[in-house]
């Protein structure tokens, strides 16, 4: 059924029945336990691929080319992304928002559980890393709706004047992720190395079984969100074609959140990545020194995503997203030299801001602005589409592409500082396109467009 034919059914956001505060905080908690344990297994795959990867499933080749090799699998996850928005953006808006959140978490989970069980190249040859790389691909089917479900059914949840607040929470749940990814990791180093090397880098990963069941058992129990509830009274949303509709109808909102998104996500996964690998091989920190400091910087990011979402409750996604992404065009510029400098209260400095702003800030707020940029009829598969293609072209190879241009310019900085800095200026230019989305009417079938928002209203 065409937009234009039921737009005349939708029921207006403000005569639809008040948000159920139970339903609200289970939402919340489902929201950060789901994208706790995303994160959580990308944190510590991430970390793998600096600390331990290389001489376990590439250990024919130098270090240098293990770590490109570590990073290229730690990239697949990112290609599979799309596939997995693809697939499970389509039952999101066929079966609902909490099917595709319960769905996706035994997939990431099983298939991080099951990395831990690979026996690694001295023992079965090439085939270690293949079964590594098919390993990474299943995490990434799984992660590609998890952020944008959580993101699209608590935006969809919330309550009028809360949306950038209570939808944060998704990435207040990956700053924890982070937290529990890096003390993990802080525990595995304090085994001595042949340990560490044989099965304590395996114990990390099994470990993500914990949060998979409880993840599990919290989300079981949340209500499915109200918007998809209404939308099926006026769309027969179990004979739609998803893909179709957004192709036809939200081709442009997209395209503009994959440009929004492009430097948002290069950034983080520069600082969550790229720089572990940075610091221990060109800066020469002790790879001990590294997951506390990550551990610290994904505390602080819980709050600063948290913050952000807050603040743009306020003051409007667009105005919060324009003045984080003004301030990471500039600071690779001098990020780099304070690294370089090899203080550690320097690095500590660097390390937690950058996790603050680009990792989580940024996104924090884009949790409910995304989603209200989007018609009813298909936001989840708008939301999912526009993030996962530019977490490909953004975070899935910008480690691959900073330890290249690291290789390339004989590990000068400055090429990869212009890298992050011109990805996160397209960022900051594709919103200043967008329209301000704050309290938009959530059934509107269509785009947002300026004149939509209402930032005076209130809970």
């Amino acid at each position: 059924m065409d937009i234009k034919t039921v737009k005349d059914n939708a029921i207006p956001h403000d005569q639809m029945q008040p948000s159920n505060p139970k339903n609200v905080r289970r939402a919340a908690l489902a929201g950060l336990i789901g994208t706790m344990l995303e994160n959580y297994d990308f944190v510590i795959y991430g970390t793998a691929s600096a600390l331990v990867f290389g001489p376990l499933f590439f250990p024919e080749i130098s270090p240098v080319a293990a770590l490109m090799a570590s990073f290229s699998a730690y990239a697949v996850g990112f290609v599979a992304r799309p596939l997995g928005g693809f697939i499970f953006s389509h039952f999101g808006e066929k079966l609902g928002r909490k099917w595709v959140m319960v769905t996706t978490l035994f997939l990431m989970g099983g298939a991080t559980f099951a990395i831990g069980c690979i026996p690694d190249f001295r023992t079965i040859g090439v085939l270690a890393p293949i079964l590594l790389v098919l390993c990474r691909f299943l995490q990434g089917i799984g992660a590609g709706a998890e952020q944008s479900g959580g993101a699209t059914l608590l935006t969809e949840t919330a309550p009028l004047g809360h949306r950038g607040k209570l939808s944060s929470f998704v990435m207040v749940g990956a700053a924890l992720g982070g937290v529990l990814g890096a003390g993990a990791w802080v525990l595995a180093q304090q085994l001595p190395e042949h340990m560490l090397m044989s099965w304590g880098w395996r114990a990390v990963f099994w470990s993500s079984v914990v949060v998979t069941i409880t993840a599990a058992i919290i989300r079981s129990k949340m209500a499915e969100s109200p918007v998809f509830e209404e939308l099926k009274e006026s769309v027969d949303v179990k004979n739609q074609a998803p893909l179709k509709v957004v192709a036809k109808h939200g081709r442009t909102s997209v395209l503009r959140v994959i440009l929004m998104n492009w430097g948002v996500s290069t950034q983080s996964y520069m600082y969550q990545v790229f720089l572990v690998g940075y610091l221990a091989a060109v800066v020469g920190v002790s790879t001990t020194f590294i997951p506390p400091v990550q551990l610290v910087a994904s505390i602080a990011a819980a709050i600063a995503a948290f913050a952000t979402g807050w603040l743009s409750d306020r003051f409007g996604r667009r105005t919060m997203t324009l003045v984080l992404c003004g301030i990471l065009v500039v600071t690779p510029f001098v990020v780099f030299p304070g690294l370089n400098s090899g203080s550690r209260v320097a690095i500590i400095i660097i390390i937690v801001l950058g996790y603050m702003i680009a990792a989580q800030g940024v996104t924090g707020v884009h949790m409910s602005y995304l989603p209200e940029l989007f018609g009813s009829r298909y936001r989840y598969s708008g939301v999912t589409l526009g993030r996962e293609i530019s977490a490909v072209i953004g975070g899935g190879i910008a480690p691959l592409l900073g330890s290249a241009l690291l290789a390339l310019f004989l590990d000068s900085w400055i090429p990869v500082a212009i890298y992050m800095a011109l990805t996160m200026l397209v960022s900051f230019v594709a919103t200043l396109t967008a329209p301000e989305t704050v309290n938009r009417d959530l059934t509107i079938l269509t785009d947002a467009k300026k004149g939509e928002e209402r930032p005076g209203v209130r809970a």
